[in-house]
């Protein structure tokens, strides 16, 4: 900044703050990425995403773009009807239903978890996603065809057939 006076200094400070918040918020291509919790869509039916033990992201595409859900069993039904649906690339990321309990919390690799029935969800799939076994627990391969095979619960008012 030398030859610069004050005046050019200053000027220049906008600018530099706004670039560097940007870098903060870019997206690695790669993992979850951060949730305005009460602030963004369920992209299958239009909820606020707002309870970080039910939500879940899906990345995949030719672009690699990322998806929220308000419900993990919304996540399944959406991606089940996604071109890249079976492609190893896809990411699929669930909330720790334990977060909040003290045992968890955070983002677990959808297809390396365990889901157990019974935990109220958002959009009433009832399922939450656990990163251990435990008794009674589905491993994704079998929730995922529980969840496909009940559909959308009542509750859940589909926004769009339209990914």
């Amino acid at each position: 900044m030398c030859g610069m006076n004050r005046r050019q200094v200053l000027g220049l400070l906008p600018g530099l703050a706004a670039a560097v918040s940007l870098g903060g918020c870019s997206d690695k291509g790669t993992g979850p990425v951060e949730v305005r919790w009460g602030k963004e869509n369920c992209a299958y039916c239009g909820m606020i995403v707002d309870d970080p033990r039910f939500a879940a992201q899906i990345r995949g595409g030719e672009k690699r773009k990322v998806w929220k859900f308000d419900d993990i069993g919304d996540a399944v039904l959406w991606l089940a009807k996604q071109s890249f649906r079976d492609d190893p690339a896809t990411e699929f990321w669930v909330g720790d239903s334990d977060a909040g309990s003290g045992k968890g919390g955070g983002w677990i690799d959808a297809k390396a978890s365990w889901y157990l029935e019974g935990r109220k969800s958002p959009m009433a799939h009832n399922f939450g996603a656990v990163p251990d076994q435990r008794p009674g627990a589905l491993d994704y391969v079998a929730w995922t065809k529980t969840i496909q095979g009940r559909g959308a619960p009542s509750e859940c008012v589909v926004k769009s057939e339209e990914s």
